[in-house]
């Protein structure tokens, strides 16, 4: 019930990562001005400046952390976007500042300190103690040296120290945690009523001066990004198999060297019943087993019918004792030997004679016999052919990948040649973005549409990136051979590209149409939403057109959005029912709130821990409040070559 306040990880978690993902290492302030360059600055901190070189290296290492936990999903243009540039330059300034605060405050770690660090961390300890000889293997691992590792840690630890007691001391009040916590937990009782613009679109009518000023206006939200026209050639199983074809004296072939796949051994039905016999049984306990089982087995040979019957009364094989003794259908090798042997000597009908195995006496009867058959080649003609097809397919897959492979380097400004010679089909596709397919509606007239199987292919991340590299994009090279599946691959060729551009109007006219369309309804559908609310608040009349009731708490908003819950949690309810109108992309919302309940009283456990978590999340809100008042005592100065950089120009 604690999740909505996040816990914040403390400096010992960013110590264990750094063994498994490299982190930043930034220079003390004493090796700054070694550093010092003419490269441009972008920030200075105490006067002293972060340079392009210093930002580039930490966002070539955090964008390289990032490729190596995502594999292939990595795409580095959703990743290296203007939010992640403006962090990352955060960064840097908050720990250029830390360092400067430790050197001035004198900050130091002791020998014995980091020691005690570093044997603490798991990832160098074997069985719970630190291990020398692990440390090391860590280290090497991750390309590092334990001085230069020390030499990282001890700044780290010293870096930790300016803000760190500001966290651990932090500690929420204790009435202040059971308040919130009593927040959490209550529970308020609701029901809705919709005003949606679906309902007022038929009344909506739209001229064209009304689209041609929108389209004026807002011209620049229906940019269509760069995208390309493109030749690609996919080799797949139905690549793979066209022309394929199986001859009938192929499919007897496979027959023939295939009997065994169709031939159907001589099965049996079989019933028995057992008289259980210890392995540790005396003579006299086996010879009244043998006893009590020859008298069933001339029971049962006076009268066959009798057989299930008996086997359910006296049976002692729990697995078909219930089923009158059936075994079902058996084949060779599927009972034990002695009474296998048994049942393959016996006809349809007969009942043989006491078996002996260790589990005990048996009775048997075979009910039915299947004698051994073979499926007629006409049976199976269909299933070789696809087999056959199947197993050459693979054959040619693998050669043609190899040729496909290799061909489309050895020429590389066109696939048509490469595709006609192997048998291969060419495809074109316009409207591939950076971000993916693009929608019909935002490329001209005429275009090809880009079918489903299309999309999936050239949706991939890979493709994506490969088609906008530099050799495909600007050299017009094709593609090395691009694997989406074990079974399926394709090369690509870029034979155009479209820069970004606002399509004309008569394009996207009826498109303007609809979202004007849309934006009247909502502003149709709040209008009439907000009319009835303020009636709502100032009658004494019962409501009406709500839904059913419901009950919701900050734990459970059921079908209540982020600004639904945040309107009705905040509402003041002294006098039921109050009511709340929120606007929603669909229209407007009104909510009733019925009444309002406390939730279930916490015990110590859930109050404790709730503390801890609001206690870590105070000491983290401390820690950012003491990082501004350091930065404003050192100065901080964002050089307009930032602003530029974040950007991306």
């Amino acid at each position: 019930m604690f999740e909505f306040i996040r816990s914040h990880k403390r400096w010992m978690q960013f110590v264990l990562l750094m063994l498994i993902i490299p982190s930043f290492m930034f220079f003390g302030v004493e090796g700054y001005s070694s550093f010092m360059s003419s490269e441009p600055d972008i920030a200075e901190v105490d006067g002293k400046p972060i340079t392009l070189g210093e930002y580039n290296i930490a966002r070539r290492d955090q964008l390289e952390q990032y490729r190596q936990m995502l594999g292939a999903q990595f795409d580095p243009a959703a990743v290296d976007t203007p939010a992640f540039r403006q962090d990352l330059l955060n960064t840097l300034i908050d720990q250029r500042i830390l360092a400067v605060a430790a050197s001035r405050g004198h900050y130091s770690v002791s020998d014995d300190a980091l020691r005690n660090t570093i044997a603490a961390i798991p990832s160098v300890q074997v069985n719970g103690q630190f291990s020398p000889e692990r440390y090391r293997q860590v280290l090497a691992s991750q390309g590092m040296t334990p001085n230069d590792f020390e030499l990282g840690l001890r700044r780290d630890l010293v870096l930790s120290q300016v803000l760190g007691p500001i966290g651990v001391t932090a500690s929420a009040p204790l009435d202040i945690t059971t308040k919130l916590l009593a927040l959490v937990s209550q529970t308020r009782t609701l029901a809705t009523r919709d005003f949606k613009a679906d309902e007022y679109l038929s009344s909506v009518q739209i001229s064209d001066e009304q689209i041609k000023t929108w389209y004026d206006q807002n011209a620049q939200s229906l940019k269509v990004p760069e995208y390309v026209t493109l030749d690609y050639v996919v080799l797949d199983e139905d690549a793979a198999t066209k022309d394929v074809s199986v001859s009938a004296a192929d499919i007897k072939s496979y027959y023939d060297q295939n009997q065994a796949r169709y031939a159907q051994l001589e099965r049996r039905r079989v019933s028995h019943i057992l008289i259980e016999v210890p392995s540790d049984a005396d003579d006299e306990k086996r010879q009244a087993a043998m006893s009590k089982a020859t008298d069933l087995l001339a029971q049962a040979k006076a009268d066959p019918s009798k057989f299930a019957q008996l086997a359910r009364d006296y049976s002692q094989d729990p697995g078909s004792a219930q089923q009158g003794g059936d075994l079902g259908w058996i084949s060779k090798s599927t009972l034990i030997p002695e009474v296998e042997e048994a049942v393959f000597k016996l006809n349809k009908g007969d009942i043989g004679g006491v078996i002996e195995s260790p589990f005990g006496d048996h009775v048997i009867y075979v009910t039915d016999i299947q004698p051994a058959t073979t499926k007629p080649l006409e049976q199976v003609q269909g299933d070789i052919e696809s087999e056959v097809r199947r197993q050459i397919a693979s054959e040619r897959f693998a050669t043609l990948a190899t040729k496909l492979s290799s061909a489309v380097y050895d020429q590389r400004d066109s696939l048509a040649p490469i595709t006609k010679s192997l048998g291969l089909t060419l495809r074109q596709a316009t409207g591939l973005s950076r971000e993916g397919v693009l929608q019909a509606d935002l490329l001209p007239p005429g275009t090809p549409v880009i079918d489903a199987k299309q999309r999936e292919l050239l949706d991939q991340l890979k493709v994506r990136q490969i088609a906008f590299s530099n050799d495909v994009l600007v050299e017009r090279m094709n593609s090395g051979l691009i694997e989406i599946s074990s079974d399926t691959m394709m090369a690509i060729h870029v034979t155009s590209v479209q820069a970004a551009a606002v399509p004309p109007l008569a394009q996207v006219s009826d498109k303007v149409r609809e979202i004007i369309k849309q934006e009247t309804a909502v502003n149709l559908a709040r209008t009439q939403g907000e009319s009835v609310l303020l009636a709502l608040q100032s009658s004494k009349e019962p409501p009406e057109g709500f839904g059913p009731e419901q009950t919701v708490s900050r734990q459970k908003p059921l079908n209540l959005s982020a600004n639904e819950l945040a309107a009705v949690m905040s509402a003041n309810v002294n006098t039921p029912p109050v009511f709340v109108g929120v606007n929603s992309t669909e229209g407007y919302r009104i909510i009733e709130i019925k009444s309002v309940s406390a939730g279930a009283q916490a015990d110590a456990a859930q109050i404790k821990q709730f503390r801890q978590q609001l206690s870590k999340a105070w000491g983290n809100a401390q820690e950012r409040a003491a990082l501004m008042v350091l930065r404003e005592q050192y100065g901080v100065t964002i050089k307009p070559e930032a602003a530029v950089l974040i950007k991306g120009e």
